[in-house]
């Protein structure tokens, strides 16, 4: 529920950000700088509420997440009023921090999951997040007519419709995420359920303290190895893979409407371009899980950078006037970044024990907002002086760094044999 409502929160900035900075500023060359802003916030977002989920358990995290990010988004439509660039930018920071909450909800879906389900149970949260974020953009035209009708500017209409869905997301998760998963795992990595005996078990005659001090058996039911150490290659494999694809992603995302509406293209159009991106991000989800978990995510991390780079050049060789071409392109480039985040999601979480979990996956998501921020404080600069094809092959080619790191990564592990469980 919290991520069907928080999804369109999240579309606001993506859609019409830097429509607005551009309208406001002036200037095409900044308009990249909301999600430079919104993205920089995410990362102070992400380490915030990493920690408070790591101290108090998700249900506080998440929830105190989504009301900073719907005071944030207040803060966009007063700026946007009274013509405050400095406001603008204070509350796009603080808005971020709804958009950080909205992809630290995922991790809360892989607390309790089995390992061998992992890649499923995130996929699940983040298909919830397709409804709020697909009718986002589609609702630019009307909750714009409703800032008019209240004397504000168009362009304000989607964070108004951003504050009441961060409120009531934070609502929804303060009342309802019972009992805590990230806690009941927590407890459970601590305290693990004996095993059920098995039938010759139970008939075997009863050994002495004296007899099973002395046997030979390895101890039943041993904590698993992510319970109670970090593995540092997934970790970095992880972070990585979701650092470059959030980069290429921000990147040629932020531009795109930008680009089109300086071709004749209306904000309806460039609105249902986004609609059909973010739908890509997260629709396919299911899917991709599943491949995760049957595959591993390592072939599923390979496949996000080839299909980033599919997006980067369809968008620099699609012709200006057309629409179609910038539908194609957002739409490969969000199921690239779908391939790539729940992958990374896989490894980071594999590699977290209970104990540091979400102070680790908070940190990752610090570095996932920083390249987003980059990306898009990037993107306007590259597009301004080399034009938007630049920008979107670049990206894709960009893409493809994940393939060495797979390959270092995975090649030594290899070496040393099938590791034991």
């Amino acid at each position: 529920m919290s991520q069907v409502l928080s999804g369109a929160g999240l579309a606001a900035g993506i859609t019409v950000g830097a429509l607005l900075a551009e309208e406001m500023l002036g200037s095409t060359s900044l308009a990249g700088l909301p999600a430079a802003l919104f993205t920089g916030g995410a990362a102070v977002g992400a380490a915030g509420v990493g920690r408070l989920c790591q101290r108090r358990g998700r249900r506080p995290g998440l929830a105190t997440g989504y009301a900073v990010g719907a005071l944030g988004s207040l803060g966009v439509v007063v700026a946007a009023a009274t013509d405050s660039a400095p406001l603008l930018f204070v509350s796009l920071v603080v808005y971020g921090a709804g958009t950080s909450t909205n992809l630290l909800a995922r991790y809360a879906g892989a607390d309790l999951a089995r390992p061998e389900r992992r890649g499923r149970a995130v996929s699940t949260v983040l298909l919830a997040t397709t409804l709020g974020a697909v009718a986002g953009p589609n609702l630019v035209t009307l909750s714009g007519a409703v800032a008019h009708d209240w004397g504000l500017p168009r362009l304000t209409g989607p964070f108004l419709l951003a504050v009441a869905a961060f409120a009531a997301a934070a609502v929804v998760l303060a009342c309802f995420l019972r009992p805590d998963p990230l806690l009941l795992a927590r407890a459970r990595a601590a305290d693990p359920p004996p095993a059920d005996p098995s039938p010759a078990d139970a008939a075997a005659p009863k050994t002495t303290p004296a007899q099973a001090a002395t046997a030979q058996t390895p101890p039943a039911q041993a904590p698993p190895a992510e319970a109670t150490a970090t593995d540092g290659r997934a970790l970095v494999t992880g972070a990585t893979v979701m650092v470059l694809t959030q980069l290429v992603m921000i990147a040629i995302m932020t531009m795109t409407p930008v680009h089109m509406r300086a071709h004749g293209h209306s904000t309806q159009a460039a609105g249902l371009v986004i609609a059909l991106h973010v739908g890509a991000m997260f629709l396919p989800s299911p899917l991709t899980g599943r491949l995760v978990d049957r595959l591993g995510p390592h072939p599923v991390a390979a496949a996000s950078g080839l299909t980033l780079l599919a997006a980067g050049a369809t968008a620099a060789l699609t012709p200006a006037h057309s629409t179609p071409g910038p539908a194609l392109a957002l739409v490969l480039l969000g199921l690239g970044w779908n391939l790539g985040l729940l992958s990374g999601t896989a490894l980071v979480t594999a590699a977290a024990p209970p104990a540091t979990r979400a102070a680790t996956q908070g940190l990752v998501d610090v570095g996932i907002a920083v390249a987003g921020a980059t990306g898009g404080m990037a993107s306007g600069v590259v597009t301004a002086s080399g034009g938007f094809p630049v920008l979107a092959f670049g990206g894709g080619v960009l893409a493809l760094a994940v393939l060495p790191v797979l390959l270092v990564t995975v090649r030594p592990a290899r070496r040393r044999g099938p590791e034991t469980t």
